[in-house]
């Protein structure tokens, strides 16, 4: 356990307000105010106050925005770090900087140097997944976005006049609200949910879930457990499963070996971080589908905190064949290495893209253009995730399948995973968040600025402070004629 300073915290805050104050940020105020039938208009509305959406608010608000976050949580619960996520630690390695964008300060590391000290991030091994909802935290009360908790989007409307119509239902009611963009930041599974094979719609809720869903894992105590799936989740459900006291596990998986290296760690580089979102589409598919076939492995921790348990079993090579009810309402697993008797089964099967199955989307879902209206794979290369992926402009805006049938989509930008084929990992991941809301914040300033340029030239002609006051120099007489 780490001894914590007791003003560390405070000496780090300050630094960071000088930081800003010598780096001359936020910048000052410069949008333009404006109103709707005489009600202030957001500039930037953010749905999901989590990391992606902390950081895109930040990036913004450091280039002179006010943008407003909008969450359905609880203060202090927002993404998934103290809620439905299981791992012990995050898979990120400690050293990278996150959400910081670029400011030392604000790292992780500075935090958590502050107040556990030098030696301890020496021997600081993986982020503890608890700490890190600390340390977000934290980010959240130093960069003073405004964030309204317990704020539930239900439907999102662009309007043909540079607007989009937001209906909130918060503890006072349900609110109407305008803004001039908005950024869908709500993680990994906000385009859609979970991903669920059709047989699981056979089995009765009472005996299945998904890995993110909010189970109490103390429910399966004595039951016997299976969890389908091998990735970080799988683990993450399985060992929590065994540590809250399941009777048995059976982990179900579908291939002959698990993964053994992480490709996406491999692509990570400036390369990629920078250069994805140029690459001709044919590379970008090539890509993210090859990254997506040799899957992620499951963290070796994740691994070994499931193994060390002699009634945990991996069983390979081990698809569903069939599932049947026994009479005494267990459940019969049918597989090519034979019938398991199960009382719950654990979906780790991942996260679908389904703008329909997001009621707050409906007015958008059938309008927005997708990878798979945009190209045609070469042969097989198809993979359902990169074809439901939304194609993004450069700002990471939505465009329409049929222009001019939803005008004001382009005002939508989406900074969460599904956003990866066409920006690269620059937006749900921890290691090029900060490139990614920045890439975001600037494009949105840009937008505005070529909005606003008659007014904008309107203040530059009005601007009226001098830099001389007419006593700083005398006129010369005129020169005599020389005879």
């Amino acid at each position: 356990m780490h001894t914590r300073a007791h003003n560390g915290l405070d000496l780090l805050e300050t630094r960071l307000r000088q930081d800003l104050s010598w780096l001359e940020l936020p910048s000052k105020p410069w949008m333009i105010n404006k109103t709707n039938a005489g009600k202030p208009v957001i500039e930037v509305a953010v749905i999901g106050a989590g990391m992606a959406g902390l950081t895109a608010g930040t990036a913004l608000s450091l280039l002179g925005i006010h943008p407003v976050l909008f969450d359905r949580a609880a203060e202090g619960y927002e993404g998934p770090w103290v809620t439905t996520a299981r791992m012990e630690t995050l898979r990120s390695p400690k050293q990278l900087t996150g959400p910081a964008l670029g400011l030392p300060a604000l790292t992780f590391r500075a935090w958590f140097e502050a107040q556990f000290g030098d030696q301890a991030w020496t021997n600081l091994d993986k982020i503890p997944r608890m700490q890190w909802m600390e340390y977000l935290r934290w980010y959240r009360k130093v960069t003073k976005l405004e964030i309204r908790n317990e704020h539930l989007i239900l439907e999102v409307n662009p309007r043909e006049d540079q607007l989009v119509e937001l209906l909130v239902q918060h503890p006072k009611g349900i609110e109407k609200i305008l803004a001039r963009r908005v950024i869908i930041a709500s993680g990994r599974d906000g385009l859609g949910g979970p991903s669920l094979p059709d047989f699981a719609y056979k089995i009765p809720p009472q005996l299945r879930a998904h890995s993110s869903d909010p189970l109490d894992y103390h429910s399966l105590k004595g039951k016997r457990v299976g969890v389908i799936g091998a990735g970080a989740s799988a683990m993450d459900s399985a060992a929590t499963a065994l540590e809250c006291g399941a009777k048995s596990v059976d982990m179900l998986i579908r291939r002959a070996d698990l993964p053994r290296v992480n490709k996406g760690k491999g692509a990570g580089n400036p390369g990629l971080t920078h250069g994805h979102l140029d690459l001709p589409d044919a590379w970008k598919w090539r890509l993210r589908h090859y990254i997506n076939a040799q899957q992620v492995p499951p963290p070796r921790g994740s691994t070994l905190r499931v193994s060390k348990h002699a009634n945990a079993r991996f069983n390979l090579g081990c698809p569903i064949d069939e599932i049947t009810i026994n009479p005494d309402g267990s459940l019969a697993i049918l597989t090519p290495k034979g019938i398991f008797e199960l009382d719950f089964l654990i979906f780790a099967t991942g996260f679908k893209i389904d703008w329909l199955a997001r009621p707050e989307y409906a007015v958008i879902a059938k309008h927005l253009r997708t990878w798979g209206d945009r190209y045609q794979h070469e042969a097989g290369l198809a993979d359902r995730e990169l074809q439901d992926s939304p194609d993004l402009g450069a700002n990471f805006d939505l465009r329409e399948k049929n222009p001019g049938q939803c005008p004001g989509l382009e005002r939508i930008h989406v900074f969460c995973y599904p956003a990866a084929l066409s920006h690269g990992t620059v937006s749900g991941d921890i290691p090029a968040i900060s490139d990614g809301a920045k890439r975001l914040a600037q494009g949105i300033v840009s937008l505005f600025y070529q909005e606003d340029i008659a007014d904008h030239f309107e203040k530059i002609q009005n601007f009226s402070e001098p830099e001389l006051m007419g006593d700083e120099w005398s006129a010369a007489p005129p020169p005599q004629t020389l005879k």
